[in-house]
This record gives C-alpha cells, sequence and structure tokens, in this order.
C-alpha cells in the first residue's frame, strides 16, 4: 500500500458531458488521483462508454440512481496500488434509490464520497435532506467507534459559514445556506470531524467550489463552497495538502483535491 493518497472529489453534473468536452482527461493529466470520488454521475455504467469503464490505471465503481440521468456517485480507484480493495453502497437506516452514498474499504481505511440532497424541491425533500446529514453523522460515528478511519467527501450542498459563501446577507435562510442545515453540519465539527479546507486556512476567504451558470458568475467568483472533505480529528495531522481547483473547467463545480499520510 502507498505510504501517501491523493484523493480528488468532483461533482461533475453529467460524467458523459464532462466526458466528451475533453475535460475529465485535462483534469486526470494534470492531477492524477490515486482515488477519484465523482458525484451527480447522472449515469449507469451501462450508459457510459468503454473509456469510462474499463481502464488499465482504474478499478471504475458506479452507484447510479433508480431515475435516469439523475444523481449518481462513482468510485475509481487506481487498481496496481492497492491489493485489497471493496466498494460498497448506501447506508444503514437510508434507501440510497438515488445513488448517493459510494463507499471504497481499503485496508485501515474507508472513503465515502457522496452526493448529499439539494433539498430544495418541497418541504418534504427539505426534511429529508436534514435527515440524510443526521442519519449519515450516526453512521460515520459508529464506524469511528468500531476502529475504523474515515474519510467522507463530496457535495454537501451547505456552505457552514458566512467566509464560504460570497453574498451570505443576500442567501441567509436560503436553501444552502440556511440555519437548519449549517447546524447540522457544525454537529459534524462538534463530533471531531475536521473540514479539511477551514481547518487549513481558517481565515482565507473567496475559495469557492460552485458558481451559478448565470451572470458570470464564476467569472466575478460570486461562489459557494459547498464541496468538502472531512476527516477524523485525530487524523487530521496526518493530511499533507489540500485545494480547490477553481480553474478546472467542465462542470458548475469545480474539484476537490487532498493528500493525506497513511
Amino acid at each position: 500500500m502507498k505510504k501517501t493518497l491523493k484523493i480528488a472529489s468532483w461533482n461533475v453534473n453529467g460524467l458523459r458531458a464532462v466526458y466528451k468536452k475533453g475535460e475529465l482527461d485535462n483534469f486526470l493529466e494534470s492531477c492524477d488521483p490515486d482515488v477519484l470520488l465523482l458525484q451527480e454521475t447522472k449515469a449507469s455504467a451501462a450508459q457510459l462508454p468503454a473509456e469510462l469503464t474499463t481502464d488499465e490505471r482504474y478499478l471504475k465503481f458506479y452507484h447510479a440512481a433508480d431515475k435516469a440521468g439523475y444523481a449518481g456517485t462513482a468510485i475509481w480507484v487506481k487498481s496496481k496500488n492497492f491489493a485489497e480493495v471493496e466498494f460498497l453502497t448506501g447506508m444503514p437506516g437510508y434507501t440510497d434509490s438515488e445513488g448517493r452514498v459510494a463507499q471504497l474499504k481499503l485496508p485501515g481505511l474507508r472513503i465515502f464520497g457522496v452526493y448529499f440532497p439539494n433539498g430544495g424541491k418541497s418541504e418534504e425533500a427539505w426534511q429529508g435532506k436534514l435527515t440524510f446529514y443526521e442519519i449519515f453523522l450516526a453512521y460515520v460515528n459508529e464506524l469511528r467507534l468500531a476502529g475504523e478511519r474515515v474519510i467522507f467527501a463530496g457535495d454537501v450542498n451547505c456552505c457552514h459559514e458566512e467566509i464560504d459563501i460570497a453574498r451570505p446577507k443576500e442567501n441567509d435562510g436560503q436553501i444552502g445556506f440556511h440555519p437548519e442545515e449549517r447546524r447540522r453540519l457544525s454537529a459534524w465539527v462538534a463530533d471531531g470531524w475536521v473540514d479539511v479546507w477551514r481547518r487549513t486556512y481558517p481565515d482565507k476567504a473567496d475559495v469557492y467550489s460552485w458558481w451559478s451558470f448565470r451572470a458570470g458568475a464564476r467569472r466575478r467568483n460570486v461562489g459557494w463552497r459547498i464541496d468538502y472533505f472531512f476527516v477524523d480529528q485525530e487524523a487530521f495531522p496526518k493530511v499533507l495538502h489540500i485545494d480547490y481547483l477553481g480553474e478546472q473547467m467542465g462542470s458548475d463545480h469545480c474539484p476537490v483535491l487532498m493528500e493525506t499520510a497513511l
């Protein structure tokens, strides 16, 4: 097993689209992650071209939604680096029909790539989002209590603090920056899960991971930091590097890249 691990997380907002644009290949060439966590793939493995399912470099696992063209997650892992690899889906107490929770189990380490619900479609969807946060926290806490080392990353669909959003006053109380969902993220932190970027750069502003397609938001950097890496408090000292790759095009989200010692 490698002594360090480079993990990337990216909401691609349609894997086929970002591949056709050539941006997925550009990203892999420039960043060369050991593990790639993808969200909003919007396709099952059967719907994808062979180049996205068969690869000498990566084992590729897809967890698609029941509804075609919606949500979905995937994990790619460099096969040569790990002798034991297991892929899992979902979490106890949650029916994962939208392909939101993908897991990679390595010796001594479990990595989650998660596409958290947006919650904006209805009151039921909103309550479901809040419940999802709580169920997920209970699950990773349970794994940690059982002695597992856990890393989780993905599109959390919430800006935690005012520094994480370009226009906090205008968006206060809106989905994605609502006090109730922000409190759920605070509960993660209170339970010893570290937002790696914010712990590393507590005062660094104007760093975001999602920009609306409207009104040149990305060009003007009017964004939201809704994509994260979290590690346990005891594992944080092992983190070597984290970065938001805002120059990477192809999606309305940018990738997040973290490197950690093992």
